[in-house]
């Protein structure tokens, strides 16, 4: 029997919020990541693409995109698990989860408000439902 990898926190704090916010405004996301990949990655299947490899300390990055529908993924960009492999100590660093806007870091401090089905940030409203409505146009 092999014994399977353990969960560590870059800053479980952090980490968590943006998890709760996943989970909040992302559902779908936030399954797939819970129910499907953390089993995957306990049992040492690594997923998503490989950013770097130090193969000396056997230490390996990854980047894991998240399933989101095709809206979201146009106004917000791709839903990332960031986390770090440490082959020799059978430990998985869990170090972000990110999207190319950071919305996930803005919307644990406010409720965000939602435009047609699509989460709109506090700091930039006007940009997010033109992105919104130029996308539902396009689509017609």
């Amino acid at each position: 029997m092999h014994s399977s990898y353990i969960f560590e926190y870059q800053n479980e704090n952090e980490f968590r919020v943006k998890e709760r916010t996943l989970r909040k405004y992302n559902m779908l996301a936030y399954k797939k990541l819970v129910f499907e990949y953390y089993p995957e990655l306990r049992n040492g299947n690594f997923l998503g693409s490989l950013v770097s490899e130090n193969e000396k300390e056997q230490v390996r990055s990854y980047e894991l995109k998240l399933p989101t529908d095709e809206l979201f993924k146009k106004v917000h960009g791709d839903v990332k698990l960031h986390y770090t492999v440490y082959l020799d100590k059978k430990i998985i660093l869990l170090t972000n989860i990110t999207t190319s806007d950071g919305i996930l870091a803005e919307g644990h401090r406010t409720e965000l408000t939602t435009y047609k089905g699509v989460m709109v940030s506090k700091s930039n409203p006007q940009k997010d439902i033109f992105k919104i409505n130029l996308l539902n146009m396009l689509n017609k």
